[in-house]
């Protein structure tokens, strides 16, 4: 609910001409989706951003990836701090299900460290960038050099997706220590805060001997191997198209960043429309998946599509235990991984559904844009201005619900009813 009210206090106020260029208005609609794609920090938008916004507009948005990204109660936990007040108990119940946390203890420290560790990440970001695109050449001056720098850092880090160009990063396509860092501030923000953290504590505590966590181990591993299988199938899929006339380094920077950004990043060195079916077939899967749980970006998460695999392979050989890194998965959680994954494809289909009904868009196209929402990505195969208003309300309602993420959907449930009555067991033929 608060994501829902955020969204709509966002739209008012991106409507207000002082947030706009001279002669520029948003229709309700556009500024609705605007503030959607922000919140969400998808990225897929109906304007220019540049041309729409003037620089306390631009500055606006960045405070809404903010709030997207790191979260409502982290920000929240920050402001109750600096005037003083206790955090109850059900403040902390809010925060344990806008991270995803399954205890109450230890939360405000962890709204600290996530806030620290966002801000450092996003400075370095600004300084790196601002220091490299004043040097390069690509501004006349330093003030416009780390302004613009700081709006990538924010975004990139937060996954939001928005450039201040009306091409993406196309116009950087060539530029590999530029690409090179925003890949690493969208690692950084799609890899998990509680990574992050172990991370650090990691490197603060060298002389200590510490072992990383299981959630750690599968996501660095998933995340890892993702990102590889991607770059890969990109390389493969567009030997014959996009990539036939690139010299292998291009390939490989094309094939590599758009795998990055397929995680829940979305931005972009080329024109996706460009991309074969296949390929958009593919990076739509990855952004399906989506980013890792307690991060900045959305999809089902690479724990959820982890526990899968490692589930359907157990039972392939014939275990029913779940066992990864000397652990033993719990029923519980697999549980939660198969309904999370189709409850998505229901909601992938019905939204893929009502849009063949409203536009005449191949259907590649609408389940990319589609599965783009939902990972909270922002990639677009060039069709998100040209969509209906009917469109584009859903996809806002996908956009929300891929940040919001199924798993704090289900947790509206009630909690575990007490079993009065048990019925007689029996098979059911399934599968054949």
């Amino acid at each position: 609910m608060l994501y829902i009210l955020t969204t709509f206090l966002a739209a008012v106020l991106l409507r207000l001409p002082i947030f706009h260029k001279p002669g520029v208005s948003l229709t309700f609609i556009d500024a609705l989706f605007t503030a959607a794609s922000s919140v969400s920090v998808t990225g897929l938008s109906v304007i220019t951003v540049h041309e729409v916004f003037n620089n306390a507009g631009l500055i606006l948005l960045t405070v809404l990836f903010q709030i997207g990204g790191i979260g409502i109660m982290t920000l929240s936990t920050l402001f109750w701090l600096l005037f003083g007040q206790r955090i109850g108990l059900e403040q902390r119940k809010v925060i344990a299900t806008d991270h995803n946390r399954p205890g109450l203890a230890g939360l405000v420290q962890l709204m600290r460290s996530i806030l620290m560790i966002a801000v450092i990440i996003e400075l370095i970001g600004t300084v790196l960038l601002g220091t490299y695109t004043w040097m390069a050449g690509y501004h006349e001056h330093w003030y416009t050099a780390y302004f613009n720098s700081f709006f990538t850092s924010v975004s990139a880090f937060t996954n939001a997706g928005f450039f201040l160009q009306s091409d993406s990063m196309i116009s950087y396509a060539g530029d590999y220590i530029y690409q090179l860092i925003v890949m690493l501030l969208i690692i950084s923000g799609a890899i998990g805060f509680p990574v992050l953290l172990e991370l650090k504590r990691r490197l603060v505590n060298r002389k200590q001997r510490q072992h990383f966590s299981l959630f750690t181990k599968i996501t660095t591993l998933t995340f890892g191997v993702l990102i590889v299988a991607g770059a890969i199938l990109f390389y493969v899929f567009e030997q014959g198209g996009f990539l036939q006339d690139k010299s292998w380094h291009e390939s490989f920077f094309y094939s590599l960043f758009h795998s990055v950004s397929s995680r829940s990043g979305g931005l972009s060195t080329m024109d996706v429309s460009l991309l074969s079916t296949s390929t958009m077939m593919m990076l739509s899967g990855l952004m399906f998946i989506g980013a890792s749980p307690s991060s900045v970006g959305g999809g089902i998460r690479t724990t959820t599509f982890f526990v899968i695999v490692a589930a359907v392979f157990a039972y392939m050989r014939g275990y029913k235990d779940v066992k990864v890194f000397n652990r033993e998965l719990e029923e519980d959680d697999i549980k939660r991984a198969f309904i999370v994954f189709f409850v998505a494809i229901g909601l992938i289909f019905t939204a893929v559904l009502l849009l063949t009904a409203f536009e005449d868009i191949p259907f590649e196209r609408l389940l990319f844009e589609v599965c783009s929402a939902f990972g909270t990505t922002g990639l677009s195969a060039g069709i998100t201005e040209t969509l209906s208003t009917a469109s584009k309300i859903v996809l806002i309602i996908t956009m929300i619900i891929g940040r919001i993420g199924l798993v704090n959907l289900l947790l509206l449930r009630k909690d575990d009813q007490p079993v009065r009555i048990r019925y007689p067991k029996e098979h059911v033929i399934v599968g054949q």
